[in-house]
């Protein structure tokens, strides 16, 4: 068959092995899901819809915590003694960066830090690694108040710090942003604490990242 021909697959110019069967999530309050249940987090999500795929899951293990920035995140990540490696391994970071006013060139050398990690945790170093950009959270009604074009303009900025680093370490970068700001005309899709997002919109973005992780050469 063409999958066992191939054993890879291409998602924006960058290549993931397959066979995953153990997945490692590294994050903050969107991949611990902040408000939704386990069942509902988009790596748990995820694991349910690559079944039967060429890139099925069977266990999800998650380093997260609401609130986290990316130096929080390396230290939750040497607090959790976790020498383990993964066939496939997420790595979403960055919003609370932004929320807190943290530069870009601080988030750029953390970031650079983690993805050397997350590539550490793979069995199959950088093929087994993919990266998610930042929502928008600007677009919720948490953020009424605030300058919503401001945060707009930040996120953008900090996704592009993301791509760019994704696009030196070859791993593939997943937009999940376009369908975060569907929640300012859709309230469903967001938790009750009208911030993070609902099973729902997560998953919409799992659709979106099944569908990038399955794309095989033409």
């Amino acid at each position: 068959m063409r999958f066992k021909q191939l054993l890879s697959l291409v998602v924006i110019g960058c290549s993931i092995s397959v066979s995953a069967q153990e997945y490692l999530a590294l994050g903050d309050s969107y991949t611990i899901g902040e408000s939704v249940l386990e069942s509902e987090r988009w790596p748990n999500q995820l694991a349910e819809a690559l079944k039967g795929t060429f890139l099925e899951v069977e266990t999800v293990a998650i380093i997260a915590k609401t609130g986290w920035t990316t130096a929080e995140l390396i230290e939750g990540i040497k607090t959790s003694k976790n020498t383990n490696q993964y066939d496939l391994v997420s790595l979403l970071i960055g919003v609370n960066n932004q929320y807190r006013g943290q530069s870009l060139e601080r988030f750029e050398t953390e970031l650079s830090q983690l993805i050397k990690t997350a590539i550490l945790y793979s069995k199959n170093g950088a093929q087994g690694v993919f990266m998610v950009s930042i929502p928008d959270w600007g677009v919720t009604p948490f953020a009424k108040d605030r300058d919503i074009e401001k945060i707009a303009m930040e996120i953008q900025d900090f996704n592009m710090v993301i791509q760019k680093q994704a696009n030196e370490f070859k791993i593939p970068y997943i937009d999940i942003t376009p369908i975060s700001k569907e929640a300012k005309t859709d309230l469903s899709l967001l938790a009750s604490d009208e911030l993070h997002p609902s099973g729902k919109m997560y998953q919409l973005w799992v659709q979106k990242i099944k569908k990038e992780l399955l794309k095989t050469p033409e």
